[in-house]
């Protein structure tokens, strides 16, 4: 951009040398011809404006055409460029060549001069970009200590949870030994037939807390195992129809009356999976579509091949749904719907999704089809054709919030 600016400038400049003379020669030659010694110095004016705007080539050709212009028009003989005064062309010489000496030390002060613009603006660059790296500096320092205590805050929370599983699967496993002790107690006192009644109805009431609190215990643990990471899985492929056939017997067998009807896909619906974590996620569901489903409607639980070779299943009920507020919530620890009058602990969808995300599938709440209740929905990885049986391994999965 500044060497267009240059030769644009150049080009101006000769333009301007060139007309210049020839028109000052026209004013010239309307005045008295005796003082045609002094016009000189208007020419060297021209010479030096062009030197000092232009540079020393178009203060050159000003020169040339100055000392033609004024040879011919103002020397005598007149109308020649013949001189009849050797003097004549020493006074021409020194008049060349003072134009030319002027124009040069005004092209070179009009070089100095656009030098220090030059410097000057890179000055003034070079200053804006230190006060900008002086600000992105600072911003990055005040970064850099936010992060630091965000880094801060991040371990001791990390710490702070670490502790918390360690803690809660210790206390869990505690609990454990002395739970089996009073379940196997008061079932040898529950069969002896010299207690009475009130006694019996006593130690009922241990055995079934007994056994709610150990199914408390052994949620606790699988949630402590899953968030921390250590959830074995035996991966086989598995045949999700008859994981989910076994667990509808299942309940069956608990609660006779409840109808639980199966829809599986002819074809194959072989998953990469551990039989008994399904089972676990499968008794999971029907439990908790039983607890919410009024008695006399049917569960249904659908099974078909899903998007990239995956494989879908569906536990659907007809109870009052899920109410909106929690539909967000609904897998995280803890969380019941109070207002239907839940049961259980509330960890039981949470240890469903991350059994699933450790199958490297993904679990969400459905939007019904027809009518009320809730569809739960999970995929798990399908077997491809001709795969061969997998080796049991040991999987990780994401970590439960």
């Amino acid at each position: 951009m500044e060497r267009l600016r240059t030769d644009r400038v150049l080009l101006i400049g000769i333009a301007v040398a060139v007309v210049a003379p020839p028109l000052l020669t026209l004013v010239l030659a309307r005045l008295p011809t005796s003082e045609a010694r002094a016009y000189v110095f208007l020419y060297l004016g021209i010479v030096a404006s062009l030197g000092l705007l232009a540079g020393l080539v178009p203060a050159l050709v000003a020169a040339a055409m100055s000392s033609i212009l004024g040879d011919y028009f103002f020397l005598p003989p007149v109308d020649s460029l013949s001189l009849a005064n050797p003097s004549d062309v020493l006074y021409l010489v020194i008049f060349f060549v003072t134009a030319g000496a002027v124009g040069g030390v005004a092209a070179l002060r009009r070089r100095a001069t656009n030098e220090a613009r030059g410097l000057s603006r890179t000055l003034a660059a070079a200053n804006t970009e230190l006060e900008r790296l002086y600000r992105e500096q600072a911003a990055s320092a005040r970064t850099a200590v936010r992060l630091a205590q965000t880094q801060q805050q991040v371990s001791a929370l990390r710490d702070a949870d670490r502790v918390r599983r360690e803690l809660l699967q210790n206390v869990s496993h505690e609990l454990r030994t002395p739970l089996a002790s009073i379940l196997t107690g008061a079932t040898v006192l529950l069969g002896r037939t010299d207690i009475t009644r009130v006694v019996r109805d006593g130690l009922t009431g241990i055995v079934t807390q007994s056994r709610r609190l150990d199914r408390l215990v052994g949620d606790m643990l699988d949630l402590a195992r899953i968030e921390g990471h250590a959830l074995e899985l035996r991966l086989e492929p598995t045949d999700v129809g008859e994981a989910v056939e076994a667990a509808a017997a299942r309940l069956r067998q608990t609660h006779p009356n409840r109808v639980v009807r199966v829809e599986a896909d002819p074809g194959s619906l072989e998953a990469v999976a551990d039989w008994d974590r399904l089972g676990q996620v499968l008794d999971n569901l029907l439990v908790n579509a039983d607890r919410y489903a009024p008695p006399p409607s049917p569960i249904e639980v659908q099974v078909a091949p899903g998007a990239r070779g995956t494989i879908v299943t569906r536990v659907i009920d007809h109870g009052p749904g899920v109410d909106e507020e929690l539909r967000d919530r609904i897998f995280e620890r803890f969380v019941r719907d109070e207002q239907v009058g839940a049961e259980g602990t509330g960890l039981g969808l949470a240890i469903v999704r991350g059994i699933i995300e450790a199958h490297a599938g993904r679990i969400w709440l459905d939007d019904p089809e027809r009518g009320g209740g809730a569809v739960f929905a999970f995929t798990l990885p399908g077997v491809p054709a001709g795969q061969p049986q997998a080796e049991p391994t040991t999987s990780n999965p994401a970590s439960v919030t």
